[in-house]
């Protein structure tokens, strides 16, 4: 088991109970997600936006055209940290500051590239591809040069990281137990619907066994 080094950026104060700086259990709630949202400062003034990621080991890639403010603002800075969070269920309690959610979320703190290597982009943006689903690189067309020339590929080494989890039912006031309240958890999740094919001539194909692969395990 390897841990982050815990230090003044990334070590959790309130709610200690449920940090972790493990590398395996934040790396879990990274590949559990898609969507990261990221920080950065833009005329002194902080804006995050909600970006897809890709991760390959310690490894971070995010792409946009060759002006995008954030991307620049980030190589600017030559550091970055995003937040990724799942929400898993709402915890009802029996008296309203006792209400909460269960949840996952990891941030993470490191340095940033611009990788200008063609042949690094592509297995970079093939990275983000199977992030968001796996086998379908293999199932699109190659890339074209004009392509990728106008794409900004990033990449972000993580250096370190935290997590809160909590996964615990509800915790009320010992006297308010035998209150005339219903309290409990209203479990979340994310889900994949069947896949609609586009117009045209995928309407007459049969759908791709990755796309089907992943309707099965998301349903």
């Amino acid at each position: 088991m390897k841990d982050y080094s815990k230090s003044k950026l990334n070590r959790i104060k309130r709610g200690q109970i449920r940090a972790t700086y493990d590398v395996e259990k934040i790396n879990s709630i990274l590949d559990a997600g898609f969507i990261g949202y990221v920080s950065y400062i833009y005329q002194e003034r902080a804006i995050t936006l909600p970006m897809a990621y890709g991760r390959k080991e310690d490894k971070i890639y995010l792409h946009g055209s060759q002006a995008n403010r954030m991307l620049l603002a980030l190589l600017e800075a030559k550091q970055m940290s995003m937040t990724v969070m799942h929400l898993d269920a709402l915890v009802l309690a029996r008296s309203g500051l006792h209400h909460s959610v269960n949840y996952r979320s990891a941030t993470l703190f490191g340095s940033i590239k611009n990788l200008e290597n063609p042949k690094e982009k592509e297995a970079a943006l093939a990275c983000f591809m199977e992030h968001m689903m796996t086998g379908r690189w293999d199932g699109i067309r190659p890339m074209h040069k004009k392509e990728l020339d106008r794409t900004m590929v990033v990449e972000m080494t993580i250096e370190t990281a935290s997590a809160k989890i909590r996964d615990v039912g509800v915790g009320d006031e010992p006297e308010d137990y035998n209150l005339d309240v219903w309290a409990g958890l209203v479990p979340l999740k994310q889900v994949a619907e069947y896949p609609i094919p586009d117009k045209g001539l995928p309407q007459k194909m049969e759908i791709p066994k990755h796309v089907l692969d992943y309707y099965q395990q998301n349903k």
